[in-house]
């Protein structure tokens, strides 16, 4: 499908800062990060589908991710080094820290193959409004029934190699804005018998590759269109601010969790999805 050329050139400082809060505030939160920088990018003038902003939206994910890994840097270098003693050293092999770091590896595999694959599509047609509002709703009954089915009788330490290769093909959905990675992951886990805070570090712990090169390739393949559009300051900017914020939504992430359903972040997702559908409907909004 053929791109347009920017609504607009430059992003303000401030717009970056705001998309940051945006994007370090839902990353982790099943609301779909993607679908509101989408959503908020349209209201301030901007083309979702334009080049420069889909590379923004991808690049200031790493911020996010860099959270991520120092929030949980005593899990990764656990799982890292039980990884590479094992690699080098069969008797190492039984360790469940090596197992669970193949599990996460090989979670993270199929939505590379995906979003290469479709990688045109996500990026223009499945960036409309229309979609967002929709996946917003629909997949919020995905949720519902998940946590409201959960049996939750099996833990970290029971996470297998089939568990995460299952959550990595359902978080393949999360390709569509509105769906959220982390909502897909998450309901994916619980239907799998995870309970809520396992399937919680899971859903962080599968961020990390998936999200890392996204952000990767659309530095290398859209430097230039990121230097002619929404600039590097306002790119670096927002990177930055997602860091900072997504780290305390982390640690609140992980202590609501443990205590609280999905529900609030249910009948959220609807009523965002209601509101998007009725500003596209209207044409309050453009829908891309």
């Amino acid at each position: 499908m053929h791109r347009r050329t920017n609504a607009r050139a430059t992003l303000n400082i401030l717009e970056a800062v705001l998309l940051g809060v945006v994007e370090g505030v839902t990353e982790f939160l099943p609301i779909s990060s993607t679908g509101h920088l989408t959503i908020l990018e349209s209201l301030l003038g901007h083309s979702p589908d334009d080049p420069d902003i889909t590379a923004f939206t991808a690049i200031i994910q790493v911020g996010a991710v860099l959270a991520t890994l120092i929030y949980f840097r005593g899990d990764f270098a656990r799982l890292i080094g039980a990884w590479a003693r094992g690699v080098f050293s069969r008797e190492h092999r039984s360790d469940i820290n090596y197992r669970q770091a193949w599990a996460v590896i090989l979670g993270a595999i199929p939505i590379g193959i995906v979003g290469l694959t479709f990688k045109d599509q996500i990026e223009t047609t499945l960036r409309s409004l229309w979609f967002v509002g929709t996946a917003l709703i629909l997949w919020s009954g995905v949720m519902y029934y998940a946590d409201r089915n959960a049996t939750q009788d099996r833990g970290e330490k029971d996470v297998t190699w089939r568990d995460t290769l299952i959550i990595g093909v359902v978080q393949c959905l999360a390709l569509i804005p509105g769906v959220s990675r982390s909502g897909a992951t998450m309901s994916a886990g619980l239907l799998r018998g995870l309970d809520r805070v396992t399937v919680t570090k899971l859903s962080f712990f599968l961020s990390v590759p998936a999200l890392t090169a996204a952000g990767a390739l659309q530095v290398v393949t859209e430097f230039d269109s990121i230097s002619k559009g929404v600039g590097w300051p306002a790119t670096l900017t927002a990177t930055a601010v997602s860091f900072a914020v997504a780290y305390v939504a982390v640690a609140w992430l992980l202590k609501f969790i443990a205590k609280h359903t999905y529900s609030v972040f249910i009948v959220y997702r609807v009523i965002l999805g209601v509101i998007v559908l009725g500003l596209v409907a209207t044409n309050a909004v453009p829908a891309s």
